[in-house]
């Protein structure tokens, strides 16, 4: 069956019983039409289960993992094999993402700046604020997909923020795990206001996000473990039957847990120039390693610009371009998490 247009936002059964695909109408600020954002809702026809979850893909609209990801799961998924909620929303900012963009072209909003939202704001707002008020209240669990798109190369990982409280703070451990990548990453809330997650978490969910590719391209890796790692989430609070999946068999260490809580360790270009990287993002450095080089080309026969690491740690996140502009983050070093 195709998606019912939904108007009235309100009428959502969030409750009805097997698999409803919607198009969710938020009316556009400049132009006489709407932003269909899709939506699928099901309920499982086996009862209910430990925990709902929701599925976001598309906060970013450059980032393609989690957009064909959720889509796959939309399909893929059977009521009939099914226990408790699961919310499915594979384009959350539909405008960036049909633009294949960061923003939203309708608005000029980062849809990953925009929460908690607001019903009368402009329509990445709104959005947002529909996600805050009427998805969170009908699940536990959020699962939010990102890649680098051209922002940054990063260590294929999930992730999640050090919160406070240690008992949600290990269920997301747990949780992260489940994604079976070579890292789990504890990032910093403080990079940035307005975050999908950030909402999540502090309204006591257990919350997991992920960075599974970058260059606006799809990554079979990073896709294999986006959807295999929502499956095993849904296998562990009981919404799918079976065992847990190991999603990377030729690799037999568990996900390494590295962690940047200090806005220092997220260093910013220091003068436009060209970006030579000189290791791979996932390097183990030591302070003083080099770690790329800027080049001006104004006059070809002046040195570089040396950038060098300015701790030990783990290099989790890479700048993507090769052009880079002063002040946007160029490196990123993380040390081994203290759970």
């Amino acid at each position: 069956m195709p998606p019912i247009l939904i108007h009235d936002l309100a009428g959502i059964d969030f409750s009805k019983p097997g698999k409803h695909h919607y198009q969710l109408a938020f009316h556009l600020d400049g132009d006489w039409g709407y932003s269909l954002v899709p939506l699928t809702v099901i309920n499982g026809l086996r009862g209910p289960a430990a925990r709902a979850v929701a599925v976001f893909g598309g906060t970013h609209g450059d980032e393609y993992e989690g957009q064909v990801v959720v889509k796959r799961l939309c399909l893929d998924l059977d009521p009939a094999d099914m226990s408790g909620r699961v919310i499915l929303v594979p384009q959350l900012s539909e405008t960036a993402c049909r633009g294949h963009s960061r923003v939203s072209a309708a608005d000029g909003v980062n849809m990953n700046r925009a929460f908690p939202g607001a019903p009368r704001g402009s329509l990445s707002y709104r959005i947002a604020h529909f996600v805050r008020s009427a998805i969170f209240p009908q699940v536990e669990v959020v699962i939010d997909i990102h890649s680098g798109g051209k922002e940054a190369v990063f260590g294929l990982c999930a992730s999640f923020h050090h919160i406070p409280d240690p008992a949600q703070r290990a269920e997301n451990a747990r949780v992260a795990r489940l994604f079976d990548t070579p890292f789990v990453f504890l990032y910093a809330s403080s990079m940035a206001s307005g975050l999908l997650s950030d909402e999540a978490e502090a309204l006591g969910k257990v919350t997991i996000g992920g960075e599974f590719g970058f260059g606006e391209a799809v990554s079979p890796t990073g896709a294999r473990h986006a959807y295999e790692g929502t499956r095993n989430v849904l296998r562990h609070y009981g919404l799918l039957d079976g065992p847990i999946v190991k999603i990377d068999p030729a690799r037999p260490e568990p996900p390494r847990f590295v962690e940047a809580f200090d806005l220092e360790d997220y260093v910013p270009c220091p003068r436009d120039g060209v970006w030579e990287p000189v290791l791979p993002v996932g390097s183990d450095v030591r302070a003083k390693d080099l770690i790329g080089r800027l080049h001006d080309f104004d006059d070809h026969s002046a040195p570089p610009v040396e950038v060098r690491a300015h701790r030990d740690g783990t290099l989790i996140a890479l700048h993507f371009g090769a052009a880079a502009s002063k002040g946007r983050t160029l490196y990123v070093i993380a040390r081994a998490a203290r759970l």
